[in-house]
C-alpha cells in the first residue's frame, strides 16, 4: 500500500517517541491504513460500528469521570474506573485539540472481559476508526470491546 505525503506524516507520528513515548503501533508491521481497514472488517463482521463502540466508550469514560471514590459499578454490570493524569494528548492525526490525559478500565462483571482506553482512543475510534496497532499498550480488539460492551 503507498502511503500519500499526510499519511506518511501521520504514520511517522504513531512511531514511539514521537507524540507519546509508546507509540500507537505497538509491534504491528502494518500501515495504519491498513490496521484501520482490517479492524472496520472485523467491526463489521460483528454487526458494530466504530461510532457505537465510542458511543459506549464515552458513556462509561463520562459516568467513571463523575465518581471520585476509584472504582463504581455502572447499570450492575461494568466495574469501570477512571485514572486522571495531569497534561493533554493531541492526536497523531494532525488534527487540532487535545485530549485529557487519563485511562479507564472496564471489567464486565458478567463474562469477565476487562478493556482500558484513554480519552484519546474514544477520538481516534470514532473519527478515524483506529483501535491502535498489536502490541500496543492502548490496544482494543474489536472482538474484546464488543465482548466487554454489549
Amino acid at each position: 500500500m503507498k502511503l500519500t505525503p499526510k499519511q506518511i506524516k501521520i504514520q511517522e507520528r504513531m512511531a514511539e517517541g514521537k507524540v507519546t513515548i509508546d507509540g500507537f503501533l505497538g509491534n504491528d508491521p502494518r500501515p495504519y491504513p491498513e490496521i484501520i481497514e482490517d479492524d472496520l472488517r472485523k467491526l463489521s463482521a460483528l454487526d458494530k460500528t466504530q461510532e457505537e463502540i465510542a458511543d459506549r466508550l464515552q458513556y462509561f469514560t463520562d459516568k467513571a469521570f463523575e465518581s471520585y471514590d476509584g472504582p463504581i459499578v455502572i447499570d450492575n454490570i461494568y466495574k469501570v474506573e477512571y485514572k486522571s493524569y495531569r497534561g493533554k494528548m493531541i492526536s497523531p492525526f494532525l488534527e487540532v485539540g487535545r485530549f485529557s490525559k487519563g485511562e479507564i478500565t472496564l471489567e464486565n462483571l458478567e463474562n469477565k472481559v476487562k478493556i482500558h482506553w484513554t480519552p484519546l482512543s474514544i477520538h481516534m475510534i470514532r473519527v478515524h476508526g483506529f483501535f491502535e496497532g498489536k502490541g500496543s499498550g492502548h490496544r482494543i480488539e474489536p472482538d474484546q470491546v464488543v465482548k466487554a460492551l454489549f
